[in-house]
């Protein structure tokens, strides 16, 4: 039998809904996939940075979600590494991940092993969460691609150290990968003005690469984005409007 959860957390604020299907045999619900959505309202320059969680163990799980929610975070939480692994490969996976170092189907080390053989403009943040506390371990983590370490039972005012922390770099990594992407664009839309230019040692028209003579200012306006104001310089004024003028003056139309 399945069945949709729906639980309002303390002050109203924050609603999350968790499919879960019941074992009878055990009578014991088997949690899947979780979302969170905090209901604060955020400033037009400013959006909640999403975090992934994934924790086996469903009462730590509950607790970071809890904890994350109050912190205004945007949470995904997932039952198993496998599940973490399918949601980081959506289009809108979360940046900054916090990890269970171990999970079935897929420990927290081998999603962070995973996630650093894929090039991307904007990687992921991850935070190990484990009891694992031995140098070696923590040299293991790091070494494996986490950015981070917390240890269990991890005390609340250093996670949120740590996961704030870890969502100013991924803002920082958003917006310098929005800048690039800007500057790309803006190098496509550029078009210069390269080699040797055949033109007319008479008329001054250049020829294109159709074999068709164009006016100067129409072939730099074509090849790169340039428009033209016209004027008269000195020189010309005086060999050619001048003497235009002076004609007129004795001879008007």
């Amino acid at each position: 039998m399945d069945w949709i959860f729906v639980v309002i957390l303390p002050m109203g604020k924050y609603a999350w809904a968790d499919a879960g299907r019941g074992d009878r045999s055990r009578g014991v619900r088997r949690p899947h996939s979780l979302a969170i959505w905090p209901r604060q309202e955020w400033g037009d320059d400013l959006a909640p940075v999403r975090v992934l969680i994934a924790e086996d163990d469903p009462v730590s799980r509950c607790l970071l979600v809890t904890y994350l929610s109050r912190w205004a975070y945007e949470v995904v939480a997932a039952a198993d590494g496998a599940e973490a692994w399918d949601l980081l490969q959506r289009d809108d996976a979360p940046h900054l991940l916090v990890l269970d170092w171990m999970m079935p189907g897929m420990s927290g080390l081998e999603i962070c092993r995973q996630l650093r053989t894929q090039a991307t403009p904007s990687p992921a943040y991850v935070i190990l969460l484990t009891s694992r506390v031995g140098p070696e371990d923590i040299v293991e983590g790091l070494e494996a691609g986490a950015d981070d370490y917390v240890t269990k039972p991890f005390d609340r005012e250093e996670l949120r150290a740590r996961i704030r922390a870890g969502a100013r770099v991924v803002e920082l990594q958003l917006k310098l990968r929005d800048r690039v992407a800007e500057l790309e664009q803006a190098l496509a839309r550029v078009k210069q003005l390269q080699g040797l230019l055949p033109i007319c040692s008479y008329c001054k028209r250049i020829r294109n690469d159709q074999n068709y003579w164009q006016q100067v200012e129409a072939y730099i306006t074509e090849h790169s984005g340039a428009t033209f104001s016209h004027s008269v310089c000195p020189n010309c004024y005086e060999t050619q409007v001048k003497p235009q003028l002076e004609k007129w003056k004795h001879d008007p139309l």
